[in-house]
């Protein structure tokens, strides 16, 4: 009997040790993270493994706590709202959107989901927040200082490849900073006595005819803005570029590093790595209307020297010691 009674006894003690441990051992929550972009999966690789590295940094690791649904526009706009109420559907713990269309298309998708801006360039003047400190919504993340730079970007031409009598400007209105961009860089250009040919283009056929158009009117030199469209067709701008034998300028050096003459602006990786940031404080328990936005303070010159002897430019010693890379 007391053997049995023993028995019986560690029965019981292991069923409950049992019972404790599965309760110690709730299945670790998986995340859900929507991410909204008018880029394509090949032109957004950068950035999208920069984004899934830091989230594994901070400790969400795709396949085990983390899903990620990947929605990538391919450049057609007219997808956005549809891929935004899908991932509103699947009921996402967050949202990534990147750019300012979007952004637009998540935030008439939903105001309650957390949606975090990978970049954009004005995002009060878009209405994404209500200001940059306190956004006040739903909505928050990083502007890439987008409006702010058109006349940086003259300016550093100008240096590079010396005056010329007139400059194109490669806009879309489809960006919400397209104004600004223009606006300052026609600013700029007026006080250093240099006359602006500005061409807006919304589709990819616009982009060639405005090469076109440069070329016909003998401007040696385009100014180009940033914006998605031109993002997807970053390639595509370069080689007309090239072909036109027209000394090009960017925003970003993805376009650089696939045969542009030069970029000045953020290095976007680092937003996507605060991004990341951004969710996990979310997912934390911070609210995105008390998150402020952050903007890049810091701002890099990338120059191709192999580009720049293809267009039989010397670019002057004083401007390559400026740069943060120089590409050869």
């Amino acid at each position: 009997m007391h053997r049995r009674g023993a028995i019986v006894a560690l029965l019981a003690l292991a069923a409950v040790s049992g019972a404790n441990t599965a309760i110690g051992q709730q299945p670790e929550k998986v995340w859900r993270v929507g991410y909204l972009t008018l880029g394509s999966m090949a032109t957004g690789k950068r950035y999208r493994d920069t984004f899934v590295k830091a989230m594994r940094d901070l400790g969400y690791v795709e396949g085990r706590n983390l899903v990620v649904e990947w929605r990538f526009a391919d450049g057609k706009f007219e997808r956005l709202p549809e891929y935004a109420a899908e991932l509103v559907r699947l009921n996402v713990d967050a949202l990534v959107a990147v750019a300012s269309g979007a952004i637009g298309a998540a935030q008439r998708a939903t105001r309650t989901i957390p949606i975090v801006m990978a970049t954009t360039g004005d995002p009060v003047a878009s209405g994404f927040v209500k200001s940059l400190s306190r956004p006040g919504g739903n909505i928050t993340g990083l502007s890439s200082l987008g409006g702010d730079t058109g006349g940086k970007l003259l300016d550093v031409l100008l240096s590079a490849i010396g005056k010329p009598s007139r400059v194109a400007v490669l806009v879309t209105p489809t960006s919400t900073t397209y104004k600004l961009i223009r606006d300052d860089i026609q600013r700029e250009a007026h006080h250093a006595g240099v006359d602006t040919l500005v061409l807006e283009v919304s589709t990819p056929d616009e982009i060639d005819q405005a090469f076109a158009t440069i070329a016909k009117e003998r401007v040696g030199s385009v100014i180009v803005g940033s914006a998605p469209l031109f993002s997807v067709h970053n390639q595509r701008i370069v080689d007309l570029a090239l072909k036109y034998r027209i000394s090009s300028i960017f925003g970003d050096r993805m376009y650089v590093e696939t045969g542009g003459l030069m970029s000045y602006g953020v290095d976007r990786t680092i937003n996507y790595v605060r991004t990341a940031d951004y969710v996990d404080r979310i997912f934390k328990g911070a609210k995105p209307a008390d998150l402020p936005v952050e903007q890049p303070a810091l701002l890099e010159l990338v120059i191709n020297l192999a580009t720049a002897s293809k267009l039989g430019l010397a670019i002057p010693q004083a401007v390559l010691l400026r740069a943060n890379e120089v590409i050869r």
